[in-house]
């Protein structure tokens, strides 16, 4: 069981490499309708599993992908690697940037890079490693300054069989307005997605009788059972009006999301924040002798709990997240917890008894 401890200010104290398989062929249909003009480019969906059905079935995307096709090669140590390529033109307008989100399995061995080249055959960028190393499927997304770009590497460890996928979408700019007293948010969010990224506070903040505390900013990795997950403990002074623990948790199965527990209450499953159902994130799993298909989120999605005050206690408090109940293990992380309090000017009604 992993355990952090939080110091809290303010209110809170102490607080077998397959040579010649082609996942896919080199030419790609384009899915645009005859006689329709778009003003912007349409996004593409590559498969790029190594399976049967992504062999065998001639993919479509926009005519701005020109190719796609898979090889092996080796690092300069010897190591097996495989290498996607994707040849990518420019479409017609003022589109010079590209989204780029790789679906992987994303294993500590086998972590992705993109390289960009030009025509000349000129590395024009090179990423750093995708993923976390945490062990699930899941994906991470890059953004490409597409200058003189003519194809994409997608390089990986080993035979290139923990790729899934990738989503491509050109981007566009707008001018963004948000109050000067906000937190600085990142500004490209995921295409399917309204919520930003998830980060911990570096230090404890109070706000309008509202602190703010985080318990982790690390990824950790959490199973189904009360050994495997991850634990955390913090100090209050007073009993707060309200506790809402937040946190994100990686490829969850939505059916059963990750469980809390408060001082050794279960105080039940998170709310987990869905992105759009098109989102190529989500993946089925289908059993046997079940009719019913389970889906998982391959990715990070962001959770909430509101907890019960009277689960809390002055002093020192334990929560616990778990997995949800018969699920593989996950992972959180940005693990934070804010606690309301009475201020001079809270907003209230005093209810008077019938």
């Amino acid at each position: 069981m992993v355990c952090r401890l939080a110091a809290f200010a303010l209110f809170l104290f102490a607080a077998s490499l397959s040579l010649a398989q082609q996942a896919l062929t080199d030419s790609l249909s384009s899915v645009k309708e005859a006689g329709v003009t778009q003003s912007a480019p349409e996004s593409a969906w590559l498969d790029l599993r190594q399976n049967a059905a992504s062999r065998s079935t001639t993919q479509s995307a926009p005519d701005w992908v020109e190719a796609v096709s898979m090889s092996p090669s080796a690092t300069a140590d010897g190591a097996p690697k495989t290498v996607f390529r994707i040849r990518v033109g420019h479409p017609t307008g003022e589109f010079g940037i590209l989204f780029l989100r790789l679906f992987f399995d994303d294993k500590a061995d086998a972590r992705p890079e993109l390289i960009a080249w030009d025509e000349s055959g000129t590395q024009v960028l090179h990423s750093r490693q995708l993923g976390a190393g945490i062990n699930l499927p899941s994906s991470d997304s890059i953004v490409i300054p597409m200058n003189e770009i003519t194809a994409i590497d997608i390089e990986v460890p080993g035979d290139g069989k923990t790729i899934r996928g990738a989503y491509l979408d050109w981007m566009t700019s707008s001018e963004v307005v948000r109050p000067i007293s906000s937190e600085q948010h990142d500004l490209i969010g995921d295409p399917f997605s309204s919520l930003p990224a998830l980060h911990s506070p570096a230090q404890d903040k109070e706000q309008f009788g509202t602190v703010t505390a985080s318990l982790a900013s690390e990824t950790i990795p959490i199973g189904s059972n009360v050994q495997e997950g991850g634990a955390f403990q913090f100090g209050i002074e007073a009993q707060p009006l309200l506790a809402l623990l937040t946190f994100e948790v990686a490829s969850p199965r939505l059916d059963a999301p990750p469980e809390v527990y408060v001082n050794g209450e279960n105080v039940g499953p998170v709310a987990v924040a869905m992105p759009d159902l098109a989102d190529p994130g989500y993946r089925g799993q289908s059993e046997s002798m079940s009719g019913q298909m389970h889906f998982q989120y391959t990715g990070w999605l962001r959770a909430q709990k509101i907890l019960p005050v009277t689960s809390l206690k002055t002093g020192t408090n334990d929560i616990l997240i778990i997995s949800g109940d018969g699920t593989s293990p996950s992972a959180i992380r940005s693990t934070q917890i804010q606690l309301k309090y009475l201020w001079e000017k809270s907003d209230y009604i005093l209810q008077p008894t019938q």
